[in-house]
């Protein structure tokens, strides 16, 4: 195991071996097993470009061989930012049989979060697009480069340039690579973002490969079946519940959205016949206006997975008769646990809870504020550990111990309750975050930012519920001087390298904020005076 991890229990480890659950293979021999058995068929779809199992597995030994020769070695951190292209899914799987750790980056990441989580890894190379989406993603690297010591070499796909090496480059005569340990880190995810900035979690090829197919199952995944990754490829959700990685494994096609907007998802759907897919409640609520009215035949599709925040009961119980097909709800985290409702569950379990585990070794319980049991139905803070849910975030030592119980139960922050039949309903959550279209964004994150500006003395961010994104991001602001306004504030946080996704949505001009008896500003009671709104405002 990497320095900086934690491991499982040698005794717990031992018992996930012995009941199958850990299979001790490597991805990159997944993939190869893949190619092996399903040869020619369409594993990647992007446009016009088709992949081929055969053709990616060949693929992926020329990267890997490259990646060695320029350097890159295993065990050491590679930071990927790509948009939904195969180039990802190839170039993940290099550094997997290269026994390098990717860390997953997303397209809309920036200079902020894009040093943080060099830094925090010690990557040595960074992998971009030249631009993407109007954005000088080259540029960026060359800052960060220059920014973070570890930083050596930057990989670019597109137009190659002299201080860079484009991705075109790594292309030749495959060599003997040593095969990784299928116990060691695969690649790392990155975490919802409770704290300043994300951490880093782990993820083993053991644990990840059972995540992987054990979603696949669950969702009755086929060799016929088409997963549409609509959401950014980098996510737990798009990669491995079951996404990329259990289609893989069952031999059906990935097809890549260049956006999860209906233009860009509905003529994909009907022209590769698109069978599974994976949304957030907001990208659901678009699907389901467009789809009253849409040309497109969804006709193929038979499960939608949901899955990232709570939806409303009004947005839910449209989903199967306006689409056609299957709901499926989803609780998961990039740190393990998943609950899926099952495909022949009764409507009203689907309709109103978050499914039962994936795994018969996952463990949950609901506890109370003093850390005990809580009975059946009673609402609590939901615990859990089993065999793919991470023992501990890297490089993380002291987050780690409020993180994780003694016995070594993940802390979810999330107050949920368990039925009889014990599916999952999650109630709402403990941790200090505001979930916008199904990102997960630091309250403090976005605070630090905002206490960068000269007119902000201090500022507290909440969510305020909102019908389309589940939640926007308001900052309650006690103005230094004269009164900043929200352009004022977004545009500074813009120069500073913020995601765009992470900009408060609404500003509150307060004289104090409210705190508790232990004088820590009260955000509950800042949630409470909040008034629901339906758009950002500007300026």
């Amino acid at each position: 195991m990497l320095d900086g991890c934690v491991p499982w229990p040698p005794t717990l480890a031992q018992s996930y071996r012995d009941r199958g659950y850990w299979r001790g293979v490597t991805l990159g021999t997944v993939l190869r097993s893949a190619a092996a058995r399903f040869g020619d068929r369409t594993v990647l779809v992007h446009g016009r470009r088709r992949v081929s199992y055969t053709e990616l597995d060949a693929w992926v030994d020329r990267l890997a061989t490259g990646f060695a020769r320029c350097g890159i070695k295993a065990d050491e951190r590679v930071v990927i930012q790509l948009p939904n292209v195969p180039d990802f899914v190839a170039i993940a799987f290099a550094l997997f049989r290269l026994g390098a750790k990717p860390v997953f980056a997303l397209a809309a990441h920036r200079a902020s979060e894009i040093k943080h989580l060099c830094e925090l890894s010690g990557a040595t190379a960074y992998v971009v697009p030249d631009a993407y989406r109007g954005f000088d993603h080259l540029a960026l690297a060359r800052q960060i480069r220059d920014e973070v010591e570890s930083l050596r070499s930057v990989f670019v796909l597109g137009e190659p340039t002299e201080d860079v090496i484009p991705l075109s480059d790594l292309d030749g005569a495959p060599a003997e690579l040593p095969d990784p340990d299928p116990t060691d880190v695969a690649f790392f995810l990155l975490s919802g973002g409770t704290t300043a900035l994300p951490k880093l979690i782990p993820r083993t090829h053991d644990d990840y490969i059972y995540q992987s197919l054990l979603a696949a199952e669950v969702c009755e995944l086929a060799t016929q079946d088409v997963y549409l990754a609509a959401l950014p490829i980098g996510f737990n959700f798009s990669w491995g519940c079951p996404g990329v990685l259990g289609t893989l494994q069952t031999g059906g096609t990935v097809a890549l959205a260049d956006s999860p907007n209906p233009g860009d998802c509905f003529p994909l759907v009907e022209r590769e016949r698109v069978t599974v897919t994976s949304l957030v409640p907001s990208i659901t609520q678009i699907w389901l206006e467009v789809a009253e009215w849409t040309e497109s035949d969804l006709s193929s599709l038979r499960l939608v997975q949901v899955g990232g925040a709570r939806m409303a009961l009004d947005v839910v119980s449209r989903i199967e008769p306006t689409l056609g097909c299957k709901l499926q709800q989803v609780f998961g985290m990039a740190e393990g646990l998943l609950t899926f409702s099952r495909l022949d569950d009764p409507p009203e379990s689907v309709l109103h809870t978050q499914g039962k585990p994936i795994s018969p070794a996952d463990e949950l319980k609901i506890l109370d504020e003093r850390g005990m049991e809580l009975p059946v139905g009673a609402v609590g803070e939901l615990v859990t550990r089993g065999p793919y849910t991470v023992r501990g975030y890297y490089q993380a030592p002291e987050h780690n111990r409020r993180a994780f119980t003694e016995d070594g139960f993940y802390r979810t922050g999330d107050l949920a309750s368990l039925t009889d039949n014990g599916e999952l309903v999650i109630e709402g959550r403990i941790k200090d975050m505001v979930i916008r279209g199904g990102d997960k964004i630091s309250a403090g994150e976005v605070e630090n930012h905002l206490l960068a500006h000269p007119a902000v003395a201090a500022v507290a961010v909440v969510g305020v519920a909102d019908d389309f994104l589940g939640e926007r991001i308001c900052a309650y602001v006690i103005a230094r001087g004269q009164p900043p306004t929200l352009t004022e504030l977004r545009e500074a946080m813009q120069r500073r390298g913020v995601a765009e996704y992470k900009l408060p949505d609404r500003i509150e001009l307060v004289d104090s904020l409210p705190v508790t008896p232990l004088g820590k500003i009260d955000k509950k009671a800042l949630a409470r005076l909040t008034v629901p709104i339906a758009a950002p405002q500007r300026g």
